[in-house]
């Protein structure tokens, strides 16, 4: 990540200087290679969740390893409030709902797909406005767009990890899996 982040701050810099003229070199001009990684990324993260919330059936929602962690269920409820708070800091706005806010109330497989599928539009949001330059950029006082980003899909793949566990227990081939 600190790679990601020099890199986005040396595009900054690229960014201050004049856009090439028509015929001139083209290779200064900021190209948004970064935030287009970062787009990629969170589209694997993305589908990989998505395509989990539509693959477990309804009666293994409540499905989870031992007393002590989250249902499958309560995972994806978990992941749609954390979006939520993730993205509204990228875009510098307040969240329209809390981090905890799914994770009791919203129970049925039907529900949850639903809050996951918004959460994750609201994100993209975020993503598809993002370019190298707005990547470096502070939000919420200190941090840089790039940093919220990157961690809320490092937020989706350790979730996704879990979900994937709950997959194998019920002899199911996860989202990632069936993609190779």
């Amino acid at each position: 990540m600190a790679l990601a982040l020099a890199s986005i701050g040396m595009l900054g810099c690229q960014a201050a200087a004049p856009a090439p003229e028509p015929g001139g070199d083209v290779a200064r001009a900021v190209t948004n290679a970064v935030s287009a990684s970062i787009r990629q990324s969170w589209q694997s993260a993305r589908r990989n969740i998505a395509e989990s919330a539509e693959l477990m059936a309804e009666a293994d929602y409540g499905v989870q390893p031992v007393d002590s962690v989250r249902t499958f269920g309560q995972l994806l409820t978990h992941l749609a409030g954390a979006n939520y708070d993730s993205c509204s800091a990228a875009r510098d706005e307040a969240s329209p709902h809390a981090e905890a806010a799914f994770e009791e109330t919203v129970t049925s497989r039907d529900e949850i797909i639903k809050v996951l599928a918004e959460s994750l539009a609201y994100c993209d949001a975020a993503y598809e406005a993002a370019t190298d330059v707005a990547l470096a950029e502070t939000v919420g006082g200190d941090e840089p767009r790039a940093a919220v980003l990157l961690g809320n899909i490092g937020h989706l793949n350790e979730h996704y990890g879990n979900l994937v566990t709950y997959f194998r227990i019920k002899g199911i081939v996860p989202p990632s899996s069936r993609q190779q």
